[in-house]
């Protein structure tokens, strides 16, 4: 059973030293990675990766949660940039800034008026496609860079068929560095998670540029010495990113709202999102600020710090004292080709790319297939606006819940976004007895009202959670369900589902729940 721990310690302990500086090998060669998806120069990426996590920390809510570059924010930044300024010139890396404040300053708006509730506005099927067709856009993105094509400017689609489809424009040593840093990444994770396969990966590259003066595209200059605080800013196009910088606020903090989640579960802790929301907007400011570009939670840095033993939020200072720490020595990288960068992306999003999921929304929920596979295909036609489809894909979603509950009351909305529930304790049993329509608004508010409780009894042994006040559950009410019984599992915890409504049973059993109607689960 996972040890119970009511709060995380408050004092630095060698264990956090140790996992944050495994998490840091992780991060440089990652960083510079991702600010190359952005369309950044390289050494951005470490401003990203270097004062942001030690702003974050002071405010974190998770022991555990890595802030930082992670793929799903830079390719929404990319989308909002691309349209304003050419990619890589001084006003686009001043607008890559500038977005990184409006997003903290979001972040810090919604978690200051405790409106965290904003985030479940997003449903499991939206969500799904959206991330779906990031994945096909983000993986199409690396592949010129991975085979060593100087594909012509144009869209990401347009540029990554151009190289798959001219073999004549190759590179035989990029495609043999690129494959060689998958084949090391999944390897090394094959062994144990904690294998730092991606500095083994940068490791070997540079390795072999240097001893063989690899003659293809490297990381370049990079300037020595820590960032620089800078206010000068191209604060008059504000107007033009506060929808992007919207999207990516919500959107981007998604990742680390479901790990932050699961490890609080785990180990029935607290965990406040409205407090993560500060913490991550103070770190968007500090990286709009020096020189960064917009930041998140990294869901694959954040499990390498749990597993590493991470004890406390200080382990994510510790992190970006490491990459500060470096900074001044970061021009030893300069030989790093290109295509081992692009090979790291390549790994790190390939696991986000689900097209069994997709497919099988359609024997789950007709109705949610529409709003996935809608958004999917948004994602896809709109590039590189896709802020764009993720409004469309919360329109759809909202339009398919209204039309479920037959009403086109918009209010209802926001009435039905919280559940009424009750709860009572029977010895070492939790009774939890919900109410009302478990939907994507209401339904990660309901299993962070069961975290809450059980973080104030941490001795209880057994919940059963009775279904049988609930009007209605669509998919990503199921799909929490799931995820809870997931969790209390993990936790050594037995967790029961008794009483679901006979309509819901179908749409539990296509995500993996059964035996939910009278006599449990």
């Amino acid at each position: 059973m996972t040890p119970i721990r009511k709060d995380p310690p408050g004092r630095l302990s060698r264990r956090d030293v140790l996992a944050g500086v495994s998490v840091a090998l992780i991060l440089i060669p990652q960083s510079m990675a991702y600010a190359e998806l952005v369309g950044l120069p390289s050494h951005h990426g470490l401003y990203a990766a270097a004062l942001p996590p030690i702003a974050a920390a002071f405010l974190a809510s998770s022991p555990y949660l890595q802030t930082g570059p992670v793929a799903l924010t830079c390719l929404l930044t990319l989308g909002a940039l691309l349209p304003l300024a050419e990619v890589g010139s001084a006003d686009y890396i001043a607008l890559a800034a500038l977005l990184a404040l409006v997003v903290g300053v979001v972040r810090l708006l919604v978690g200051l008026l405790k409106a965290g509730w904003l985030l479940y506005l997003m449903s499991h099927s939206m969500m799904m496609g959206f991330l779906s067709g990031a994945a096909v856009l983000i993986l199409s993105s690396q592949l010129p860079g991975a085979l060593g094509s100087a594909a012509p400017e144009g869209g990401v689609l347009e540029r990554a068929w151009w190289a798959l489809s001219t073999p004549d424009s190759w590179e035989g040593a990029s495609v043999a560095l690129a494959v060689v840093t998958v084949a090391l990444v999944i390897g090394a994770r094959r062994i144990h998670p904690l294998v730092p396969g991606v500095l083994f990966a940068a490791g070997g590259g540079l390795a072999f540029s240097v001893m063989t003066g690899y003659a293809g595209p490297t990381i370049g200059d990079i300037p020595s010495g820590l960032p620089r605080l800078s206010f000068d800013l191209p604060w008059s196009r504000i107007p033009v990113l506060l929808v992007p910088g919207a999207v990516i606020a919500v959107v981007g903090f998604a990742e680390g709202l479901s790990i932050s989640r699961l490890f609080a579960s785990q180990d029935r802790q607290h965990w406040d999102a409205n407090r993560e929301l500060l913490s991550k907007g103070v770190a968007n400011l500090v990286a709009g600020l020096t020189g960064g570009f917009p930041v998140g939670g990294s869901l694959s840095r954040t499990s390498i710090n749990r597993l590493a033993g991470a004890r406390s939020r200080w382990s994510g200072l510790v992190t970006g004292v490491a990459v500060l720490l470096f900074l001044p020595f970061a021009a030893v990288l300069s030989p790093l080709p290109r295509a081992v960068l692009s090979g790291i992306v390549i790994v790190a999003i390939w696991n986000v790319l689900r097209p069994r999921e997709l497919v099988g929304l359609w024997r789950a929920s007709p109705a949610q297939a529409v709003v996935g596979w809608g958004t999917f295909c948004l994602t896809l036609v709109l590039a590189p606006r896709i802020d764009l489809a993720v409004l469309l894909g919360v329109a759809m979603s909202a339009v398919v819940h209204l039309w479920r509950e037959r009403t086109v009351n918009v209010m209802s909305l926001w009435r039905e976004r919280t559940l009424h529930v009750t709860a009572r304790r029977d010895g070492d049993t939790l009774y939890i007895e919900p109410h009302g329509v478990l939907w994507y608004g209401s339904a990660p508010a309901m299993e962070e009202g069961l975290l809450a409780r059980l973080a104030e009894e941490p001795d209880v042994r057994r919940v059963v959670l009775r279904c049988g006040g609930l009007g209605r559950i669509d998919l990503t009410g199921a799909y929490t369900l799931a995820e809870m019984l997931d969790h209390a599992e993990r936790a050594g915890l037995e967790m029961t589902l008794e009483d679901a409504p006979a309509r819901a049973l179908t749409i539990l059993e296509a995500v993996g729940v059964r035996d939910a109607g009278q006599g449990g689960t």
